[in-house]
């Protein structure tokens, strides 16, 4: 009994030290700071990865979450190069499997950098995943195409009307034959059917009785005027309102292709989108980085080659043959109008889809949301704003600190030194 007894104490302590463990482990993975791993993640890696698609290195989500061993992620992270040349088998299998691609390798990060972004892919990987099975997020429809009322609604209010005027007709038809029987019952019926020869017949008798009939000319005004309303309301409201703009372009550009089958972030070519108002119109010279070896036999790669005075035989350029591009612009706003895209895609951490609809399925881009002030504001009651971990928001709240103690607070604290507050 006390082999048995003995055995058994040693067998919970085992347990009790492999919980431990276990916990600890758990406990090493939330060591690191997501908002700044988040920035680095941004600053470093999202030219070749995203957390959940494969862009020119695979998903990260699904590597890090599977990889549980951050020692050697961290190491893989700052110089994946040594680790191949120590034949390290994980680090070996890892670039057989992506066909012996060289991956930049970052001795500039410290462990707890490295860190920091293990943390932040692991939490937006579950964020996303979560998302996925729950549905949509309160917010996600804000931007929802602002859509008119329906045609049911349009054909029950024509009925309707029709319907009230075929009620009148009929009612002002009863009214006259009750009024001839009361004038034949007093003998003084006059049949206005009959024809007196050679008398001319009256063929607008009808309408002038229909005239003469004080509510029948009151519904038809009522309804013209109504009509009339509604028809200027619906004229004024969409005035500027250019909802399913698509202008030819010069050059064919497939965004479907582009950001759809190739997954290339929209901020690849829009990189202004990120930290600046607007969100930029691409250099042909960014084009180039793919297009002077990618498809190059195309038409409409041969359009940005004429532009840019270039030579795919020889591969050079002719700074005498260049000529601009002209784009057409898709999406304007008035100029009394201020937005500003890094306060969207950057602080509030939107997708370009929210308000440009599914880029990544349009052949030739067209605007899809309508822009009007009405559209933003219903944005703007229905989003949440996440404040946890934003750095602009926790540098607001210094500001307020500040205040709170009665300490000074200058412009530059507000961000009014930012460019984008005086150039456009």
């Amino acid at each position: 009994m006390r082999s048995f007894s003995l055995i058994f104490k040693q067998f919970s302590r085992s347990v009790l030290l492999i919980a431990c463990f276990a916990f600890l482990g758990l406990q090493a993975h939330a060591q690191g700071d997501a908002a700044k791993g988040e920035a680095l993640f941004k600053a470093k890696c999202t030219s070749c990865h995203k957390v959940d698609q494969i862009l020119t290195g695979p998903a990260l989500g699904p590597q890090l979450t599977e990889e549980t061993d951050d020692k050697y992620l961290i190491k893989w992270i700052q110089n994946n190069q040594a680790l191949i040349a120590a034949k390290n088998p994980k680090a070996v299998a890892i670039f057989n499997k992506f066909e012996q691609k060289s991956m930049t390798v970052f001795p500039e990060l410290s462990d707890a950098d490295v860190t920091n972004i293990i943390t932040y892919v692991r939490n937006d990987w579950k964020t996303l995943q979560a998302a996925k099975t729950a549905g949509p997020a309160k917010g996600e429809g804000a931007a929802a195409e602002e859509k008119g009322p329906s045609d049911v609604v349009i054909f029950s209010l024509l009925g309707v009307i029709v319907l009230a005027f075929i009620i009148i007709l009929v009612l002002n038809r009863v009214i006259s034959t009750l009024e001839r029987l009361l004038l034949k019952n007093k003998g003084a019926l006059v049949l206005e059917d009959e024809e007196v020869e050679g008398e001319p017949v009256d063929r607008l008798a009808g309408l002038k009785k229909l005239a003469k009939n004080k509510k029948l000319v009151f519904f038809v005004l009522l309804c013209g005027t109504l009509a009339l309303g509604s028809w200027t309301w619906v004229t004024m409201w969409t005035t500027n309102v250019h909802q399913g703009y698509q202008p030819v372009q010069p050059i064919k550009f497939p965004h479907d292709l582009h950001a759809g089958a190739m997954k290339i972030d929209c901020q690849y070519c829009h990189s202004g989108a990120y930290k600046s108002k607007n969100a930029s119109i691409p250099s042909l010279n960014v084009c180039m980085n793919c297009h002077k070896v990618v498809k190059t036999e195309s038409p409409e790669i041969h359009k940005i080659y004429d532009a840019l005075g270039y030579d795919p035989q020889t591969q050079k350029y002719d700074s005498t043959k260049t000529k601009p591009m002209q784009w057409v612009r898709i999406h304007n706003l008035p100029d009394l109008a201020y937005f500003n895209h890094s306060q969207h895609v950057k602080v509030a951490g939107l997708k370009c889809q929210t308000c440009h609809g599914p880029v990544q399925e349009m052949k030739e881009v067209y605007q899809y949301s309508p822009l009007t002030m009405k559209w933003c504001i219903q944005c703007h009651k229905r989003t949440d704003v996440n404040m946890k971990g934003n750095a602009y928001y926790e540098n607001l709240q210094q500001v307020h600190d500040l205040l709170k103690e009665g300490k000074k607070v200058t412009a530059a604290l507000m961000g009014g030194i930012e460019c984008g507050k005086c150039h456009y």
